[in-house]
């Protein structure tokens, strides 16, 4: 008996549940807004450092009826290349002789200078973005990337904030109040009047994202069947997937970065308004003794789901009585610290750590740097959308035949090799290496899908929510690195991805120390989780006894002691003594 049991006396998966599911996933569409939203807010537009106030490019072409870019080398050196322009330096004296035909004069000795007039933007590809306003490029581009390190960070500390709360005051109270924080504080992200600002405005709108994220699972999850969780899970997931294709579309649209990021915001005012129809969690209301609110709500549950003569039978007893075993262990409290105190589960903590933590630094060291490319980011974003698609079916089907462990070494073994071998790919051959980029997220992007599952059943149900919540803060950890690992670049161009594809394989190596738990029941204490493999070598051998014991009575096999064989005697009789002994 449990709170399946009466989910499945008020309709089980009904209108409800069809309602409530769609209504908390719809705000996923946008959620991939927030994560990926740098990408084309902080977009860098191609620049080169601005002329002298007192020279008008414009103006200097028509005297000297020369072509725009041949006058830029007057004031712009080649770059290291000598194919294009300098983007961050300029001579300190204009240098004419360059005009004449024929130059051939030697320019490596001839004098640079930062941008110190400021830089000028390309507005083809973007309108306006954090970059091009407040110049973060060049020795300030560090800065561009400490805009979304500042946000996962945000998102980081919400997951500790919001995920405790939620155990205070409800998931729906703390649910409500993130969709208006992401609301107010995103919306005010676009009226920064500085890169501070913004910065605090990403932080605060990352918390929220978290308080969504995490209470939306949870509420979703707890008013779902238990045999219709991982359909419903995986067909919510695609939220998330198609709402980096809204992404894609509407940074086409805008081009300006104010516009865009209200357009991403706006609609958590809509989310804010319907979700005062959301049920609070049934089972958090019982263990916070508010039985009456929760009995309430499985009553309206009923009836929405065409079960309104449920009524009469569910009381307070019934309730009372099924959730008997949630309701005898919430008198123990469990923290963060017993994920580290016995060691099989410590052993699973750490190598989890380390799964999440590379899985999530992948994934975002790939999706965070579209630009590198030199394919159009709308088509790129479209792009690393699409092959999620595939991705997560793939990983479905091996987690179905090959196991969980095998399908997590082999999504974090195949990443990394993918991210090695687009670094020996030359720079010229953009097919090739899209084409490679886009399978190394759709392997990082299964990998994702293969670890939530893996998690929830290898923590025992008293800590499962303490071990989520643990694994995926290292997770926040990993995506909030992988932007600044990108700074690297300018040590080594390829320095980022091998960094990327050595945490892949390291955290496949900590992967093969996990035990499997395909077609295994969940463990409900961490004494379960810890006698797992004591008790199934102590029942091997208990089992290889019981065979040479076993009797079989009116053709039926009993082995002594009550043990199944599966079917199998060493020893057949038809002693009715012996067979009534042995069946005792």
């Amino acid at each position: 008996m449990g709170f399946t049991d009466l989910l499945d006396k008020v309709g089980g998966f009904g209108r409800y549940q069809w309602l409530h599911v769609t209504l908390i996933s719809l705000p996923g569409l946008l959620m991939a807004s927030q994560n990926l939203l740098n990408n084309f807010v902080s977009g860098v537009p191609s620049h080169r450092c601005s002329l002298p106030f007192n020279q008008s490019i414009y103006n200097l072409s028509l005297i000297y009826q020369v072509d725009k870019q041949q006058l830029l080398k007057v004031f712009i050196p080649p770059d290291s290349s000598g194919n294009k322009l300098d983007r961050c330096r300029r001579y300190v004296q204009p240098q004419w002789h360059l005009l004449a035909p024929n130059s051939s004069a030697n320019i490596s000795h001839l004098q640079t200078e930062g941008c110190v007039d400021g830089w000028t933007f390309d507005q083809s590809e973007f309108s306006t973005t954090t970059v091009s306003e407040w110049g973060l490029v060049c020795s300030r581009r560090p800065l561009k990337q400490m805009i979304q390190s500042t946000y996962m960070g945000g998102v980081l500390t919400g997951s500790i904030i919001f995920g405790s709360l939620s155990d205070r005051f409800g998931r729906k109270s703390v649910l409500i109040w993130s969709y208006l924080q992401l609301g107010v504080l995103g919306c005010s992200s676009a009226l920064s009047p500085s890169y501070s600002a913004y910065c605090v405005f990403r932080f605060l709108s990352g918390m929220a994202v978290s308080g969504i994220i995490l209470n939306g699972v949870s509420l979703k999850v707890e008013w779902i069947p238990t045999k219709s969780r991982t359909l419903v899970g995986t067909l919510t997931s695609f939220f998330f997937t198609f709402g980096q294709m809204i992404l894609a579309g509407l940074a086409y649209w805008l081009r300006d970065w104010r516009k865009l990021q209200v357009f991403v915001c706006a609609p958590h005012f809509l989310f804010f308004t319907y979700s005062w129809w959301y049920a609070e969690s049934a089972r958090w209301l019982v263990l916070n003794r508010r039985s009456d609110e929760a009995l309430t709500s499985l009553h309206r549950v009923a009836r929405i789901n065409g079960k309104a003569e449920i009524k009469d039978e569910l009381t307070l007893d019934i309730l009372h009585f099924h959730m008997s075993k949630e309701i005898e262990s919430s008198g123990s409290t469990f923290t963060a610290f017993d994920l580290l105190k016995t060691r099989r589960i410590r052993r699973i903590s750490i190598c989890l750590v380390a799964v999440w933590f590379a899985t999530s630094f992948a994934y975002y060291g790939l999706a965070m740097d579209l630009q590198k490319f030199g394919v159009s980011i709308y088509l790129m974003q479209i792009i690393f959308a699409a092959v999620d698609v595939p991705a997560k079916f793939f990983a479905l089907g091996m987690l179905s035949y090959l196991g969980r462990r095998v399908s997590q070494v082999s999504c974090l073994f195949l990443s990394a090799v993918i991210i090695f071998a687009n670094i020996f790919v030359p720079t010229d051959m953009q097919t090739l290496r899209t084409t490679l980029a886009c399978l190394g997220k759709a392997f990082t992007s299964a990998s994702f899908t293969t670890v939530y599952l893996f998690t929830g059943e290898l923590y025992p149900t008293v800590i499962r929510q303490t071990g989520m919540g643990f694994v995926s803060t290292m997770a926040r950890a990993g995506s909030m690195a992988a932007p600044a690992v990108l700074i690297l670049d300018e040590v080594l161009p390829v320095l980022p991805s091998i960094v990327y594809g050595g945490a892949a394989v390291l955290a496949s190596g900590f992967a093969c120390f996990l035990p499997e738990t395909l077609n295994k029941p969940l463990p409900d204490t961490i004494k379960d989780t810890e006698e797992y493999s004591s008790r199934k070598n102590s029942f091997q051998k208990q089992e290889g006894m019981s065979l040479k014991k076993a009797v079989v009575c009116d053709d039926d096999v009993i082995p002594a002691g009550g043990v199944d064989t599966g079917g199998l005697a060493l020893k057949v009789t038809k002693n009715k003594e012996e067979c009534g002994l042995s069946a005792l």
